[in-house]
């Protein structure tokens, strides 16, 4: 027990006679760095942690000790990691912040006007509403929406465009005329009949008749109107026309077309895609109007047919049509705008059909 404080007192007195040779500046820099690990220690219960203003002060305290009293002083942790601190502080300062790259943030108002079309709209698809934007002059891609309605936690509509038969009808789409019936069940389970035109280069549509019964006679008249109806260039450009099999769609049909210089091509037995084009009109006819309806009568159903029928003319954007209404090919652009405020609302068929406008 002797020995042991004899060497303890012989230890100090060594240390003493050492500090007694260093300078004043040295010691106070080695008080200061233990002051702030008694802090540290002080602050936390279990395991050490150290703030940034912690390295921070360690660091620029050691760096004025040398080496050699460095790996005497008794440290929280090594003096390696230390000067780690050190070096990561330094690089810091003369790092500057990286610019990302990319596209700019797409302004609020837009957003708002994607989310309320979708919302007007549900059976609206982001293609869709991609067209509405650019009808109303905004300038923003596909994606865009698809990305703002997918954020919003609102599903895209799936893309139901038909591409069968491609080729030909991208090929021969200026030329070529479409015929089609549908039928529609009135509020007193009487069944009637639409039969209607569709130019497959412009999607412009015809209503050619509305009735209870369909026979050749009188779907052989509704062509002869149509062709009457149309002025003699149009006339003139129709090449094929393309109909199913019906027994109402005879010779005497078709040699009014015939006569008018085009070709007859009757779809192949149970391929209706071979008439995508109208029966994918048929489709949006029913989904957007007729099915959202309880139709009464015969007047009734024609008051709601024509005005989809307006409707899909004047306004409906197409996306084989670069997202432009039939009636507005060939016109100039949109001016573009960036005001959503100025953007009316037009109702058809009592507030089933949204149409968007802006205004000047």
């Amino acid at each position: 027990m002797t020995f042991r404080l004899v060497y303890r007192f012989g230890c100090l007195l060594l240390g003493w006679l050492r500090l007694l040779v260093r300078s004043s500046a040295a010691k106070d820099v080695e008080i200061l760095v233990l002051r702030q690990q008694l802090a540290v220690l002080q602050r936390s219960s279990l395991k050490p942690a150290f703030t940034r203003g912690d390295r921070a002060v360690l660091a620029s305290l050691l760096r004025l000790l040398s080496k050699r009293h460095r790996s005497a002083l008794k440290l929280l942790v090594t003096p390696r990691t230390v000067l780690g601190w050190h070096a990561r502080l330094v690089a810091k300062k003369w790092t500057y912040p990286p610019h990302r790259p990319g596209r700019p943030a797409k302004p609020e108002a837009l957003r708002a006007l994607v989310l309320r079309l979708a919302r007007e709209n549900d059976g609206w698809g982001y293609r869709r509403i991609h067209g509405e934007l650019l009808n109303l002059g905004w300038t923003v891609a596909a994606s865009t929406v698809w990305e703002t309605l997918r954020k919003a936690g609102v599903d895209p509509a799936p893309q139901r465009a038909d591409r069968s038969w491609a080729k030909f009808l991208t090929a021969q789409a200026q030329g070529i005329l479409a015929v089609d019936v549908f039928h529609v069940d009135t509020v007193f389970l009487r069944r009637l009949f639409v039969l209607f035109f569709i130019e497959h280069g412009t999607r412009r549509v015809h209503i050619a008749g509305i009735t209870r019964h369909v026979t050749t006679e009188w779907a052989t008249q509704q062509a002869r109107n149509l062709l009457m109806k149309l002025d003699d260039t149009r006339t003139v450009g129709i090449r094929y026309l393309i109909r199913d099999n019906a027994g109402y769609f005879t010779e005497a049909f078709d040699a009014v077309f015939t006569t008018a210089g085009a070709r007859v091509v009757p779809i192949l037995p149970g391929v209706p895609r071979m008439n995508a084009i109208a029966e994918r009109w048929v489709g949006s006819c029913r989904r957007e109007a007729t099915d959202r309806a309880l139709i009464t009568g015969e007047r009734h159903l024609r008051l709601v047919v024509e005005e989809y029928a307006g409707h899909h003319n004047e306004h409906r954007p197409h996306r084989s049509l670069g997202q432009r209404c039939p009636d507005a090919v060939g016109a100039p652009e949109p001016p573009a705008v960036g005001n959503p405020s100025g953007v009316i609302r037009r109702d058809r068929l009592g507030g089933l059909i949204h149409e968007y406008t802006q205004v000047a």
